[in-house]
């Protein structure tokens, strides 16, 4: 009997899923963690029209989601950042709206992820809320039988360690995983696979606070009020200039500041790590990787820092290879069935 795993990271820059997997194929997709809501469903548009996103029904109203999520939202739109996240509509709306496009009816076990330093405190809500069945919208309704929340940086490790064939030795080493998000920065010191919970921990000092600064920056050298955050992620990313008054502006007169948030959320792990020393393998992973890394290889100038493909779905895919494991050796002995090689 072959378990359907699937697994969800909702992060509040992005929500990654898994839309294929087999035991040799993870395949992956996106959209912004960003939602519209309304009273009622999205019109019908016409085919040469149609954005890509789902309205998702969550009490009262609709939520629209998806990649083209930016056709429909108004010039405002906040992102949900506070520990109160998990519990939000919009979180919800996410999750849904992921789930619709796995395009599954059934899923037998399904892995999501947390910050580090809410995982205690939200673990067993979130595997309540993310199990049982889940209108997706369009008439359409998703069960999930069983939920499994973990540490976001867990899911790297994972990753890390299938990517670079170390399952069978990173049992013995030490590892510092690094995961700068959108809202937090991420980090879980583990023995093996396991969590060592006095040195892991989380900071509100990700992406979003390196956006807000550079916003300010610009707004006060151009003498305007700017707050394009995707205009500046994309220009940090791909090291374009910006486009201002239809004119380039160039971001490296700002990149001080942007440098000095990452440093602020480096010195604030280097608290908790009690023997860096001790440390074998410091992986750097999520969205805000390129950003960070001056920063982190700064902190551990005697280490090798290294990464993963893909960084933004390593947490992901680290999800859903433990969640193959899990029913393999798990919940398919909880059903009296014999394990799969």
């Amino acid at each position: 009997m072959e378990l359907i795993v699937r697994a969800v990271d909702v992060g509040s820059g992005n929500t990654k899923f898994v839309t294929h997997a087999t035991p040799t194929e993870i395949r992956c997709a996106s959209f912004p963690s960003v939602a519209y809501a309304s009273s009622g469903l999205t019109p019908a548009w016409e085919p040469g029209e149609r954005r890509k996103t789902v309205s998702i029904p969550i009490g009262n109203l609709f939520y629209e989601v998806g990649p083209d999520v930016a056709l429909a939202a108004d010039t405002f739109r906040a992102r949900q950042l506070h520990d109160g996240y998990t519990d939000s509509p919009e979180y919800m709306a996410f999750y849904r709206g992921a789930l619709g496009m796995m395009k599954l009816s059934h899923i037998d076990l399904m892995v999501v992820g947390l910050p580090v330093s809410l995982l205690a405190s939200r673990k067993a809500s979130l595997e309540k809320a993310m199990a049982g069945e889940h209108d997706v919208g369009a008439g359409r309704v998703v069960t999930v039988a069983k939920a499994l929340a973990v540490a976001q940086p867990q899911g790297a490790l994972v990753q890390f360690a299938t990517e670079n064939q170390k399952m069978a030795t990173i049992a013995k080493e030490e590892s510092l995983i690094i995961d700068p998000g959108a809202r937090t920065f991420d980090w879980l010191v583990a023995r093996g696979t396991r969590l060592v919970q006095k040195q892991s921990h989380s900071l509100n000092r990700g992406m979003s606070d390196v956006l807000r600064a550079l916003a300010l920056e610009i707004s006060r050298a151009a003498g305007v009020q700017f707050r394009n955050y995707d205009a500046i992620d994309l220009a940090l990313r791909t090291g374009k200039p910006l486009t201002m008054f239809q004119k380039p502006y160039d971001l490296k007169q700002h990149l001080a500041i942007a440098e000095n948030v990452a440093e602020q959320a480096v010195v604030g792990m280097l608290e908790w790590i009690e023997e860096p020393h001790r440390l074998q393998n410091i992986i750097l992973v999520g969205g805000g990787a390129f950003l960070f890394r001056k920063a982190v290889k700064a902190a551990f100038p005697k280490h090798r820092i290294q990464e993963v493909k893909e960084p933004m779905f390593a947490n992901v895919r680290g999800f859903q290879l433990a969640g193959q494991n899990y029913a393999r050796s798990v919940m398919l002995a909880e059903r009296g069935l014999p394990e799969r090689s």
